[in-house]
C-alpha cells in the first residue's frame, strides 16, 4: 500500500491541470504546469529575450526516496538552470540537489513577479498560435527600417492578411520586433521597433 507521503509525491509529480493562457512559444516538450504561479513564470520566460528555450518539470531530483520535479529547466546562450516557484510544500533539499546535478537554481515567489510585464506577456500569448504572413512581416519591417520606430496604432495599419493585433503580437513573440513590456500596459501609443541582434 502506498504511504500518504508517497501518494502526495506521486500526485505532485504527475498531476496535470490547465492554466491560462494555453499557448507557449519557447516551451520544449510537454506543457505541465503545477499551478498558476508556474504558468505565470512560464509567460515571463516566453518574453525574456535571453531565454532560448525552457521545459516543464523535465528534471527529476531525488532525496531519501522522495522525488521532486522543479517547475522549469531554462536554457540561455551558455547556461542551463532550474527555476522553481516558491511554495510552502516544496522540499527544502531542492536547491542543493539541483546544484549537485549541475544546475544553478532560482526560486521565484508570486510576490516577486513584475505585474505589468506579466499582464503584457499574457496579452501577447493569447496570440501565440498565430504567425504573421511573410507579406505582412516584410511590410512592417520595411516600415520600421524607414521610420526606425512606430506606435502600435501606426504599426497595425500595415497588416493586411492577418488580424492586425494577432500579427503584431506574433512578431513580438517571435522576436522580429520589440516593445517595452515593463513600463505600462501595451496600448496604441506603445512604441514598436525592429529587433536587432
Amino acid at each position: 500500500m502506498m504511504s500518504v507521503s508517497s501518494s502526495r509525491d506521486f500526485a505532485q509529480n504527475n498531476s496535470v491541470q490547465i492554466f491560462y493562457p494555453l499557448s507557449t512559444v519557447r516551451c520544449v516538450g510537454p506543457v505541465l504546469f503545477r499551478d498558476q504561479l508556474a504558468r505565470d513564470i512560464g509567460c515571463l520566460l516566453d518574453v525574456d529575450d535571453d531565454v532560448l528555450s525552457w521545459s516543464c518539470r523535465s528534471l527529476a531530483l531525488s532525496h531519501d526516496g522522495q522525488v521532486y520535479k522543479p517547475d522549469f529547466v531554462v536554457e540561455r546562450a551558455h547556461l542551463r538552470f532550474v527555476i522553481d516557484g516558491v511554495r510552502d510544500d516544496a522540499p527544502d533539499w531542492t536547491q542543493s540537489k539541483a546544484i549537485d546535478a549541475g544546475f544553478p537554481y532560482e526560486a521565484i515567489a508570486a510576490s516577486a513577479l513584475p505585474r505589468i510585464r506579466l499582464k503584457n506577456a499574457k496579452d501577447l500569448l493569447r496570440y501565440a498560435r498565430y504567425g504573421a504572413p511573410l507579406s505582412d512581416r516584410i511590410r512592417l519591417l520595411a516600415a520600421l527600417d524607414e521610420c526606425s520606430r512606430l506606435t502600435v496604432a501606426e504599426a497595425l495599419i500595415v497588416f493586411r492578411e492577418i488580424k492586425p493585433v494577432a500579427g503584431l503580437a506574433s512578431m513580438v513573440l517571435h522576436r522580429f520586433i520589440e516593445m517595452d513590456l515593463d513600463e505600462r500596459l501595451i496600448g496604441p501609443e506603445s512604441i514598436v521597433r525592429r529587433k536587432r541582434d
